[in-house]
């Protein structure tokens, strides 16, 4: 019983010591310390110093003792994202792109940040499903998980990210449909502010729907290239006026183009090869800044 207070008593020593001595908050310094367990090759600095925010720890960025930023881009990561990042319930910015070797699924956890305004995992090795919970970032502006081995469906819950401009999933092998709000579920139809759709490169398939463009979007960017979608070009692409980019070439589209294509007068680059389409090629005066169809 002597044995099992004294060990008691040093943790509870170690727990004080940290949250006194230290500039990092003691749950911050806990959940850090577990992440970097599941790493190798993190920067020097981090064994240098106990205290990430007043050791000054690359990569870590502190405000009053809370971590609010973690950039490590092309640090060589080797390992996953512990489970722990859901702890660092300050964190605006999480940059760990450009990291081959860090792998695994992205911890369901990641839908605690609460806080989070940039999640970038750019070219990485993460697989396995998008959890559904990236959907619980009310702040989210940038979400960029492309170039990684994600797999299975659109999570439906990222139409809940009423904040986002950029949504980046190129280069994955995701699945299934487009998710679309029914009501009773969200959809990508309800990302008014995004002005980034960038899908190209994945496995997706059936028909584009209709029902995902509106006279409401912000769209600059549709990228859908190199998918498996398949039935017509919906008309209501013709409603997304502000686009300057589409790109819906290497799928199984079929049909002709909609013959409003031509209200998209801001639309620089029209991509449509590799397709299935018939019929002639609608009017397209007034489509004065069209460089490349």
């Amino acid at each position: 019983m002597g044995e099992r207070i004294l060990v008691f008593l040093l943790i509870l020593f170690s727990y004080l010591l940290v949250a006194v001595v230290t500039k990092t908050s003691s749950d911050d310094y806990n959940a850090l310390t577990l992440i970097k367990y599941d790493w190798k090759n993190t920067p020097p600095s981090w064994d240098n110093s106990d205290d990430p925010c007043g050791g000054n720890w690359d990569g870590i960025v502190c405000i009053n003792s809370r971590v609010t930023a973690i950039s490590l881009v092309s640090m060589d990561l080797f390992g996953q994202l512990s489970s722990e990042i859901g702890s660092l319930s300050e964190l605006q910015i999480l940059d760990l792109s450009y990291n081959k070797n860090l792998t695994g699924p992205l911890p369901a956890e990641i839908g605690n940040l609460k806080k989070l305004t940039n999640l970038q995992l750019i070219d990485c090795g993460f697989f396995g499903p998008i959890p559904d919970t990236i959907g619980n970032l009310p702040r989210l502006v940038f979400l960029s998980l492309n170039s990684n081995r994600f797999s299975g469906p659109i999570p439906a819950t990222i139409g809940n990210l009423s904040n986002l401009y950029w949504l980046d999933l190129a280069e994955n092998q995701l699945d299934g449909s487009i998710p679309i709000s029914n009501g009773t579920t969200p959809g990508l139809d309800m990302l008014h502010k995004t002005k980034h759709f960038h899908f190209g490169k994945n496995k997706l398939s059936g028909n584009i729907p209709a029902q995902l463009f509106s006279s409401n979007m912000s769209l600059v960017h549709v990228l859908f290239e190199s998918n498996k979608f398949d039935g017509r070009i919906p008309s209501t692409l013709g409603l997304v006026q502000k686009l300057e980019v589409v790109r819906l070439d290497n799928n199984s589209l079929t049909g002709s183009l909609p013959q409003n294509i031509n209200n998209l007068t801001k639309v620089r680059e029209l991509f449509l090869s590799h397709n299935r389409l018939s019929g002639s090629l609608p009017n397209l005066t007034g489509m004065n800044v069209l460089s490349y169809l």
